[in-house]
């Protein structure tokens, strides 16, 4: 196909089908002409990974290049390609880390992943990340995080176990390789937009609980 026929299908206008091959992010077609190429299907299915990778993942450009690098570069190991897609969506900077705040609060995250027997290796930086988070709520005044760190935990290893099944469940090696991209990055925007929602039903319903009178029908 054309990269009208791409931009058709696809929905991605044509300019922006020319950065992506610009970027990097999109391989080349075959040349046909001076000024023209033609794509096939893969075209079309990397073009709509990087789509969703950006525009619903809210990776960036340069993230999106480094996940569909690793997508041929760890094409037979899904950990290394997993560690790619989880640094795709992580903060870009970080806090300090050398205060006694933070290294307690990374004591505290070192303490419930051996308590749970979890496979994790002690440097991952996603050990890191919960305690920035633990940290920066302790200094706002906000233990809870803390304190309901173990269901936190139980919530996250529920909603692992998920998708790691998901993603064995897939027989080809290469659809197994581009789930385990997808379940990161917009698993990750799926289940804040879910627990959002969540929140919004859980506010309103212990709110209308919490009044005097018959409350709401549960």
């Amino acid at each position: 196909m054309r990269v009208g026929e791409l931009s058709r299908r696809s929905g991605v206008p044509i300019p922006t089908i020319k950065y992506y091959l610009r970027e990097g992010l999109l391989a080349p077609g075959v040349a046909v002409a001076s000024n023209q190429a033609d794509y096939g299907e893969e075209h079309l299915r990397r073009l709509l990974l990087v789509r969703a990778l950006i525009d619903v993942g809210g990776v960036s450009v340069a993230g999106a290049r480094e996940v569909v690098g690793a997508l041929t570069a760890y094409a037979d190991d899904p950990l290394e390609l997993l560690g790619v897609a989880q640094s795709s969506v992580a903060p870009r900077h970080q806090p300090d880390r050398a205060t006694p705040e933070w290294l307690a609060a990374r004591g505290r995250v070192t303490e419930l992943v051996a308590e749970r027997g979890w496979l994790v290796e002690a440097w991952s930086p996603e050990m890191d990340q919960v305690a920035d988070a633990l940290a920066a709520g302790g200094s706002l005044g906000v233990p809870e995080l803390s304190e309901k760190l173990g269901e936190y935990a139980d919530t996250a290893a529920s909603l692992a176990a998920v998708e790691v099944g998901m993603v064995l469940a897939r027989p080809d090696p290469a659809a197994r390789m581009e789930l385990v991209v997808l379940g990161t990055v917009l698993g990750e925007a799926l289940f804040s937009a879910l627990r959002m929602l969540a929140h919004q039903h859980e506010s309103k319903r212990q709110l209308e609980l919490g009044k005097p009178g018959p409350g709401i029908a549960q």
